[in-house]
């Protein structure tokens, strides 16, 4: 097949792991769907020798330009990383070249909740056969090495929807133990965070925004995002949009836990911005830089921890275009 055909073909990228490795049965019956809907598609699995980022960055590299991420939001999150990493190291391909679509089989489906794309398989199905899309932001997280003045990257991933450092990364680390256990659900997110939060350990950082300092002093969690939704369902960037050039950041500072307590149903109800001791702001770039090493805290990005701040996220210049319903 030459790569001017596979441009044209979906790439779906099934992840066996997730949803407690259920989503190779979901495949079989979405497998079906897509070819009475006339979907021309080539499906590739991880558990092999690759993981999602390797399938679609080699994919990418082959020519393959639209892809199917059959699994959660960390599946997202990896096929946008092989994605990007492809783009970064090659001069022939741009962002806004490639598309994305999901078929939700995850136990957070957060991005999906953003972007529109219903929770069954049927109904996701159609909207990849009607093939309506819109754009949407990448960002890039870079985590820094604190040894070094001229803030050299010692990793670099993408972010498709929210992230966080601090009491936020720690909630994911708790959660993704959990999920390597087996369990699955709401309620995993929502008992890692109020035991985060009676465990708390506020830390002490400087935050800059385009380069001006909107935060300095002790905090519990900051969060970013382009999208809304994260942990399950919770708002902590309840202002963002996707495709609006800007990363919105919401930094909860150290405040006591019958604060906490009381402002927490706020992340399920979308007024979280309401709360009056935060402090909240949209920009392009976003600097974390912790007082010294024991106010590292870990930084995460849609769900998985990818290292420690310092770190530095960046609004690509480009989009990606994204599966989307069509709602006019």
């Amino acid at each position: 097949m030459k790569d001017s055909e596979r441009k044209d073909i979906w790439l779906v990228v099934v992840n066996v792991f997730a949803a407690s490795k259920k989503a190779g049965s979901v495949w079989k019956k979405a497998a079906v769907m897509l070819d009475d809907a006339g979907v021309r598609y080539k499906a590739m699995f991880t558990g092999g020798q690759d993981n999602a980022i390797a399938i679609s960055r080699k994919a990418s590299a082959r020519g393959y330009r639209k892809f199917i991420a059959v699994g959660g939001d960390g599946t997202v999150h990896d096929v946008l990383n092989g994605i990007a990493e492809y783009v970064h190291s090659s001069s022939d391909s741009l962002i806004s070249d490639y598309t994305l679509g999901v078929l939700p089989v995850g136990s957070g489906n957060d991005w999906v909740k953003s972007t529109g794309v219903p929770k069954d398989i049927c109904g996701a199905v159609e909207v990849i056969a009607s093939g309506h899309t819109g754009q949407q932001d990448v960002v890039r997280v870079e985590i820094l090495d604190p040894s070094s003045s001229d803030s050299v990257p010692l990793s670099t991933s993408y972010m498709a929807n929210v992230g966080g450092v601090g009491l936020d990364a720690r909630v994911c680390e708790i959660v993704n133990r959990k999920k390597e256990q087996g369990r699955r659900g709401k309620k995993l997110y929502v008992s890692a965070l109020l035991y985060c939060i009676r465990h708390r350990v506020p830390v002490r950082a400087r935050i800059l925004c385009d380069g001006q300092e909107i935060f300095s002093g002790r905090y519990l969690s900051l969060a970013f995002g382009v999208g809304k939704y994260s942990g399950g369902g919770m708002r902590q960037t309840p202002l963002a949009e996707l495709g609006d050039g800007l990363l919105d950041i919401t930094v909860i500072p150290d405040i006591s836990i019958w604060t906490i307590a009381k402002e927490v149903p706020r992340l399920f109800t979308g007024t979280f911005h309401k709360v009056g001791v935060l402090t909240m702001a949209k920009c392009r770039e976003v600097l974390v830089l912790p007082d010294g090493e024991a106010d590292a805290e870990p930084v995460e990005v849609d769900g998985e921890v990818v290292g420690r701040a310092p770190v530095r996220m960046t609004v690509l210049d480009d989009r990606i275009n994204v599966i989307m319903p069509d709602l006019h």
